[in-house]
């Protein structure tokens, strides 16, 4: 059974994927996943400073792990360009059915580096485009749903880098690193590799060193001129020869980082409907709430959604819910330093951790014992 509509791991058997975990279904899957499996490995990694754990049920904490901890974010962050597209649409600032062409977003799309996420979405909407374009607000869905990557660029430069991140501010949220253009930094290495005439490893050494002011100015350098100058087909396909696992790691070590306890407190802005305008929940439900168009989770479920991220090493969840009877959950999980076969378990069984602890008073109160000590 399908689970995930966008899924990015690493560079693994010869294929380039870099990031982007789009919704999950939350329904019972007939096959042998484990949410014990997922409750382990959070025993037996909350001692590191590489997982953090921040689980709500009804304002009451199930779990607190490594919460203040920041850790890179991967595509979850993009629930900040999410809230700040909707709330732009409230204010009128940008139409939700302006068109926008496929071919502009084709520039900002970097083959082999979203897991298919992005051309996953433009099978979505084959059927619905018009005209080689579809609205505004298709492009946020994507970006939500599939985890399209040229998506979310293309949405950076329409709502304003700065706009994106003073939304950090108005969450009230703490340890959030800014967001800058991250399919553009992906091109650092080989504009440093070029402008300074580096080998390889003087690049790699050359990037550690970079402060991540530096690192993030490249960025929206690279970004800036791409609208007038967008890279050829063939440079696209350089970054993907040229992004070993080595360039790939100093990447997601520097992705915008967050805690545990920031992305709880949003989740909880997003299942409590009170904090932003009506007006504002009006354009973010339907973004965020993919997993509500699934009419098997409208049987039980008023209100759901979530956004995760990975990358070779990173994995991220943050998820809320309500359901029938009002119980409110939220839910947060960040990780780093994975290896391909934790990441991989991990995934697996994130979708019956989460849906145990929706449905399950007996599994809620086993991890509230289990982790409250950790």
């Amino acid at each position: 059974m399908k689970k995930r509509l966008g899924i990015a791991a690493s560079i693994i058997g010869g294929s380039f994927l870099l990031f982007g975990i789009g919704s999950w279904v939350l329904q019972k899957v007939a096959n042998k996943e484990d949410p014990e499996y997922f409750l382990q490995f959070i025993k037996e990694n909350g001692a590191k400073q590489s997982v953090a754990v921040s689980i709500q049920y009804n304002q009451d904490s199930l779990a607190a792990v490594n919460e203040q901890v920041s850790l890179p974010l991967a595509s979850t962050m993009k629930i900040i360009l999410a809230i700040e597209y909707a709330r732009q649409a409230a204010e009128g600032m940008i139409d939700p059915q302006q068109p926008v062409s496929l071919d502009e977003l084709e520039t900002y799309y970097v083959p082999k580096t979203d897991g298919g996420a992005h051309e996953a979405w433009l099978e979505s909407v084959k059927e619905t485009k018009q005209d080689d374009a579809v609205p505004l607000s298709e492009v946020a869905n994507g970006m939500i749903a599939y985890s399209s990557n040229a998506n979310t660029e293309y949405l950076i430069e329409v709502l304003g880098e700065e706009n994106i991140n003073g939304n950090i501010i108005d969450l009230e949220i703490n340890s959030h690193e800014p967001i800058y253009p991250l399919v553009s930094s992906l091109f650092i290495p080989i504009q440093v590799m070029n402008e300074e005439n580096l080998t390889k490893q003087e690049t790699v050494a050359k990037l550690k060193e970079m402060s991540l002011d530096e690192y993030r100015e490249h960025a929206k350098r690279i970004h800036e001129n791409w609208k007038t100058q967008p890279p050829t087909d063939e440079e696209k396909k350089n970054i993907i020869n040229e992004l070993d696992m080595e360039f790939q790691r100093i990447w997601s070590d520097r992705l915008p980082r967050g805690s545990a306890e920031d992305y709880l407190s949003i989740m909880e802005k997003l299942n409590r409907k009170e904090f932003f305008k009506p007006e504002v929940y009006q354009h973010l439900d339907p973004v965020m709430e993919q997993l509500m168009k699934n009419p098997q989770n409208q049987e039980w479920l008023t209100h759901a959604g979530q956004k995760g991220g990975s990358t070779a090493f990173v994995l991220t969840m943050a998820m809320y819910a309500t359901d029938k009877n009002q119980n409110k959950t939220e839910f947060v999980f960040l990780a780093d330093d994975l290896s391909s076969t934790q990441q991989t378990k991990l995934s697996r069984n994130m979708n019956q951790f989460q849906l145990k602890l929706l449905r399950d008073e007996d599994f809620r109160e086993k991890v509230k014992q289990e982790l409250e000590n950790l």
